[in-house]
């Protein structure tokens, strides 16, 4: 991005350059101190870990300065220092400003599952016309998406941010940075329900992205959610639906699945459709592919152009790609998350495809609430029934998984539980065997790409 004053900064984020030359410029900005570049602006912020306690970090890393809240001591000659009140509100208020230096494009997306991909599939898209900006890897919450905003260049026409949260409010105050043009809620299914406790808050706090929409904006819904289906209906703003529904604005029709290849189907939009292919395993990349369709439609780039466009999508690491490894071993590497609806999907799309032996590595999933153990015991009989051959649950959680599975009729030898993903790594070689395809999924506490690795060093790729 363009250079930014420290005094054009203080002055945002309504605070005070009490050390060094307010002219000084920088054009990086990190709240890491381990990950700091030579003339990085380091946000001290207070969270899990104080900010302040790696200033001194920071500036042997070659850090121009560092916004501060409190004093600090110490410091190498000609290191700036910026005061102000909150170092988190700061690092916001800034994005802010720089996002109002120039207007562009804002999408915002959201929802309980396919957020990144759906980011990753828009940007690919919007990629056609614009120069785009997207967060990286998941940097959804507050920080991540200011540290995102500020990445920003005079060249970039079309912004893509990813939105997350776990808690009522937080999406509102990701919106306060960042007014969307263009507001995706992909679906609404239970995640977070430690805290949210059910799927009607669920839907509440992923609509508060809607309700922030700037006046001439849109949202682009899932029109296959049915919690969704009944918020619109209290909702005067301009809607674009995408799903398999007849009635959806961006559809698929004539889906035709391809084992390996992936699907193929007609893109379907204003009265035309165009025949096009998804070179992924399971519908719900298909519903983040329309997802990022109706953006890119919405910013009119034409719907041939789209369709081309989808065949060339590919996954973001540890996001449902697949890898054939020697030995004929084909490897599904989905382990960086995992939550009830999104493993169902896996373990229905995945079954009909050919191999010798279809082996889910099947992690625990977290933040599930009281209803943790039934959302395990789902997923195990759904195993057992639609007919994978060996089953690997990885931590406490996943022990009712497995149970469930052999109560469902999966033979108990084909049946494996670890207390972690490094104690199933271990066993790789007793696990998975030649021709097998593999499934490796669970929640990011789990740890499963642990378990992605030790495969791919067993059977290297071939």
């Amino acid at each position: 991005m363009a250079e930014l004053e420290l005094g054009w900064i203080a002055e945002r984020t309504q605070g005070a350059v009490v050390r060094g030359d307010p002219r000084l410029r920088v054009r990086s900005f990190s709240t890491d101190s381990r990950t700091i570049q030579p003339e990085d602006l380091f946000f001290a912020v207070v969270a899990a870990r104080d900010g302040h306690d790696f200033v001194a970090a920071a500036a042997e890393r070659g850090a121009r300065g560092a916004v501060v809240s409190r004093p600090v001591e110490g410091l190498p000659e000609g290191f700036a220092l910026i005061r102000v009140d909150d170092t988190a509100r700061a690092l916001q208020a800034l994005a802010a400003a720089v996002l109002r230096l120039r207007l562009r494009w804002i999408v915002g997306i959201t929802g309980s599952v396919g957020k990144t991909t759906t980011k990753e599939f828009t940007a690919g898209l919007l990629g056609l016309r614009h120069s785009v900006l997207k967060s990286e890897g998941n940097y959804n919450n507050r920080l991540g998406l200011a540290l995102s905003l500020l990445r920003l260049e005079s060249r970039h026409s079309a912004v893509v941010l990813e939105m997350g949260m776990s808690a009522p409010g937080e999406i509102r105050e990701l919106i306060s940075i960042a007014p969307p043009d263009l507001a995706v809620i992909t679906n609404v299914n239970p995640v977070h329900l430690e805290s949210l406790r059910t799927i009607d808050a669920v839907a509440d706090a992923k609509w508060e992205i809607i309700e922030g929409l700037k006046s001439h904006g849109a949202a682009i819904l899932n029109g296959d959610d049915a919690a969704l289906r009944r918020r619109l209906r209290g909702w005067n703003g301009r809607a674009i639906l995408f799903g398999l529904g007849q009635d959806c604005d961006v559809a698929a029709r004539r889906l035709d699945r391809r084992g390996y290849e992936g699907f193929e189907f007609d893109l379907c939009a204003d009265g035309r459709a165009v025949r096009t292919r998804l070179a992924f395993l399971t519908e719900a990349y298909l519903s983040d592919a329309l997802a990022a369709a109706a953006v890119a439609l919405a910013i009119k780039i034409p719907l041939d152009d789209i369709a081309s466009a989808i065949g060339t999508l590919r996954p973001a690491p540890h996001r449902g790609g697949w890898k054939r490894l020697g030995q004929n071993v084909v490897l599904i590497d989905d382990s960086y998350n995992s939550n009830p609806k999104a493993l169902d999907e896996a373990l229905r799309g995945l079954a009909g495809l050919p191999a010798a032996r279809r082996v889910a590595v099947l992690g625990e999933m977290l933040e599930l609430g009281p209803e943790e153990t039934r959302f395990h015991a789902e997923a195990g009989q759904t195993a057992a029934e639609t007919g994978w051959n060996a089953l690997v649950a990885v931590g406490p959680r996943a022990r009712s998984l497995a149970d469930a599975a052999r109560a469902a009729g999966l033979p108990a030898a084909s049946v494996a539980v670890f207390e972690t993903s490094e104690d199933a790594a271990a066993a790789v070689a007793d696990l998975v065997r030649p021709g097998d395809l593999v499934l490796v999924k669970g929640s990011r506490g789990a740890k499963t790409e642990i378990v992605v690795d030790a495969i791919e060093r067993l059977y290297k790729e071939s």
